[in-house]
């Protein structure tokens, strides 16, 4: 079994795929805009600001996936809740990341961290050489956790 984190963002997944394949050391192995889908007669049709968005975008790090796409904007007539304009920052959940040395740790956390908002600075815990918790500029929220070392 594995769980991979699917991201939701309101425009801009491709900037923050690119900035994560760079900060992570991994590379976007698909991309596809919502404009690129194939025409479906039973959808209604799709918006002009909606063509260039994300409808899914996967990174590959390493063995691990990280995937993700934008939401639609808000269309006239459609059910915000179902289809289009939904977007909602993530409340609730946390994206954890274990790394390996106290030093990985700090150049991750302080990637994310630039243009974010820190929760909790990067600093030695009671179970971890390094721990802390901070959204992104694109606001998808993380936790940094240094493994302990025995």
């Amino acid at each position: 079994m594995q769980f991979v984190p699917y991201l939701n963002f309101d425009g801009n997944c491709a900037q923050a795929m690119a900035f994560y394949a760079r900060l992570f050391g991994g590379q976007i192995v698909f991309q596809s805009t919502f404009g690129e889908m194939p025409p479906d007669p039973g959808m209604p049709p799709l918006p002009e600001e909606a063509r260039n968005r994300l409808m899914h975008a996967m990174l590959q790090i390493g063995s691990q996936s990280l995937m993700a796409s934008d939401t639609m904007p808000a269309m006239p007539g459609v059910d915000p809740e179902t289809c289009g304009g939904a977007y909602r920052p993530p409340q609730g959940m946390w994206v954890s990341i274990g790394v390996e040395t106290e030093a990985e740790g700090r150049r991750v956390f302080d990637g994310l961290a630039e243009g974010g908002q820190v929760t909790m600075r990067f600093d030695k815990t009671f179970w971890s050489p390094g721990f802390g918790m901070v959204t992104d500029r694109f606001g998808t929220p993380w936790m940094v956790n240094v493994a302990a070392q025995p």
